[in-house]
């Protein structure tokens, strides 16, 4: 059994640690706020970009995974997130005489400035201009250099319960095909996730960096008619990306997110072992579409609707 800490345990970070749980080890959830944190994760109420909070962490650690995100789209709160968190959490670490074995880092593929549909993999590039991908390069480059075993994990975008903006914007009628060239999209579910961060923090011999998404890079054009057809929606219409505003400090950063297009390999994921569940956002979303529609209608809802 281990002791593993998870650092910023939101949604991805509580579904890795109730598998954790599940399969006998001892796992703390660190959190700002511990509402909503489920039973079997030890809750540790601590700010990461607080060192004060960070003086009494659990002792003696087998691993810890650090799966903060920002609060916001701004670059003081990547800045805090990505930088700051990481950094107090290592001092925290080595003031505490801990000795973990390996630490992990939930990353990013935004950390790529490729955007005219190029192939990527681990070994391609990280030079994304943007603040996101800059401060987000930061922290890897951090737990890298902290003379610990570290694993820096780059996920795609993420879906799953909760997360399903794609399908919400398909069935309201607001879902727009880019125009022009195709536009690459990189998925990954959230179950996938927690799967692919207890796959690699057990893995006997892991390679410092991976690239976690999964087997089925696509134009969004693609996915949004995919889910329009099953749905039983029409078509998406077919639009440019939004002008930008003068003087807004971060929509220019906005839109190169818009804007990426490539297409990532997981061919070093998959050639460690791992299988996902959902191979193609095909897969995932339909599980998605699946659930919703064995689900009963909240009755609150109607009632207000009524």
């Amino acid at each position: 059994m281990a002791r593993i800490l998870i650092a910023g345990c939101g949604d991805v970070g509580t579904t890795l640690g109730l598998r954790l749980h599940a399969a006998g080890h001892e796992v703390w959830g660190l959190k700002r706020s511990l509402h909503g944190l489920p039973p079997g994760l030890q809750p540790l109420a601590a700010d990461l970009a607080d060192p004060a909070t960070l003086t009494v962490l659990p002792p003696a650690l087998d691993y810890l995974v650090y799966s903060a995100a920002a609060a916001g789209f701004s670059e003081a709160l990547y800045q805090a997130a990505y930088v700051a968190g990481v950094r107090n959490l290592l001092d925290a670490l080595r003031q505490g005489g801990q000795h973990p074995k390996r630490l992990l880092l939930t990353s990013s593929t935004s950390v790529y400035a490729q955007h005219r549909g190029e192939w990527v993999d681990e070994d391609s590039p990280a030079v994304a201009e943007s603040f996101s991908g800059r401060c987000i390069r930061a922290g890897e480059q951090l737990l890298w250099d902290s003379g610990w075993p570290a694993v820096v994990v780059r996920f795609g975008g993420i879906y799953g319960p909760g997360r399903t903006r794609l399908i919400d914007s398909v069935r309201d009628g607001t879902a727009t095909c880019p125009a022009g060239a195709p536009v690459f999209t990189n998925r990954i579910h959230r179950d996938d996730c927690a799967q692919v961060l207890e796959h690699l923090l057990l893995l006997p011999d892991p390679a410092p960096l991976y690239l976690a998404v999964d087997d089925d890079p696509a134009p969004l054009a693609e996915v949004l008619s995919w889910l329009a057809i099953q749905l039983g929606m029409p078509e998406p219409s077919v639009g440019a990306c939004p002008a930008l505003k003068p003087g807004s400090k971060n929509r220019p950063d906005r839109a190169l997110r818009q804007r990426a297009s490539k297409r990532c390999r997981n061919a070093r994921l998959r050639g460690s072992g791992f299988q996902f569940h959902y191979p193609s956002y095909r897969d995932g979303y339909a599980a998605l579409l699946r659930a919703a529609a064995a689900s009963p209608p909240d009755q609150n809802a109607v009632s207000a609707k009524s």
